[in-house]
């Protein structure tokens, strides 16, 4: 099983907050650290010092780490133009020797738009936007070398777009289409993705969504890694596990989660039982991000007993 921590800095974090947590992430023996793609809290808290974004604080981390892998755990589709994020990736996978991952979604938190100016188009509008900033992102990195990519859609259009700079990675960074919708995700997915990840739901649900995901895929012939977001507040002790539970019962705007609360033990058997229905990765969500002691117990008291 291959497992990554995930975290959301929109709650609150420094970029130096982050990069501590990324090294200790690596020498702990993670296979990657992915963050959450948002310029505000999801509480009534601000979340202070306030929120960092995403590619640049990525492109910060490529510099500073070696092994780990990084990236978005998803991009909102509301946020960039395809093309210019497109140049956005493929510097930092050069920047990190080609590390970077792209995780990809349609976008849904409107309080985060109206308060920093963004559109929030209806939600088909912003599922079409999705699939065509895909199919952009896809195109310009398949383009061959020395030409030139174009494309005529309803939300975008590109003229003789050079296709660079080119990523290290071939043909493109990793794509991740995830999400909990039950039609239009999952034939994203089919089509564009490498990985599909379903967050922090239950074992049955998950199980639900990568199941419409084999059936898209198998379709259109396409393998497709399936992953899950699990939400973790692990302690030694029934007092430490309460602890960092404690900010999951923050009011926000997140919908229900399934998180694991307990012992480092409960956490393997979670782990286990997404293995049976068919996960290969999963993206652990840890809340406190400056807690790197809950970093070092999920290293040693979980990671050992996971099977390959």
């Amino acid at each position: 099983m291959r497992v990554c921590l995930f975290i959301e800095p929109h709650r609150g974090a420094t970029y130096d907050t982050q990069l501590r947590l990324a090294r200790r992430a690596e020498d702990a023996g993670f296979e990657g650290l992915l963050r959450a793609d948002h310029y505000r809290s999801l509480t009534p808290e601000p979340g202070l010092p306030g929120p960092t974004d995403a590619w640049l604080t990525l492109a910060g981390l490529a510099r500073e780490t070696s092994t780990l892998r990084l990236g978005t755990l998803v991009n909102s589709a509301t946020f960039r133009l395809p093309g210019p994020l497109s140049i956005m990736v493929a510097q930092v996978d050069q920047m990190s020797g080609g590390r970077v991952e792209l995780g990809m979604g349609a976008g849904w938190v409107e309080i985060e738009h109206t308060a920093y100016g963004i559109p929030f188009p209806p939600l088909g509008e912003r599922f079409d936007r999705l699939e065509e900033q895909l199919e952009i992102l896809t195109g310009i990195w398949a383009t061959p070398e020395g030409q030139s990519f174009s494309y005529d859609g309803e939300h975008y259009r590109l003229r003789d777009a050079p296709a660079l700079p080119r990523p290290v990675q071939r043909p493109h960074p990793p794509i991740i289409v995830g999400g909990k919708g039950p039609k239009r995700t999952p034939e994203l997915a089919a089509r564009y993705a490498d990985e599909f990840n379903m967050p922090f739901k239950s074992v049955a649900d998950t199980a639900q969504a990568f199941e419409r995901v084999r059936v898209a895929c198998k379709e259109r012939a396409r393998p497709i890694t399936l992953s899950a977001g699990v939400v973790v507040a692990l302690g030694r002790t029934d007092a430490e596990a309460r602890r960092r539970e404690a900010p999951l019962h923050a009011k926000s705007v997140l919908p229900p989660e399934d998180p694991v609360v307990g012992s480092p033990g409960k956490l393997v058997q979670r782990i286990g039982e997404l293995q049976e229905i068919g996960a290969t990765r999963v993206h652990l969500r840890i809340t406190e991000m400056d807690d790197l002691d809950h970093v070092d117990l999920i290293a040693s008291e979980v990671l050992p007993h996971l099977s390959t």
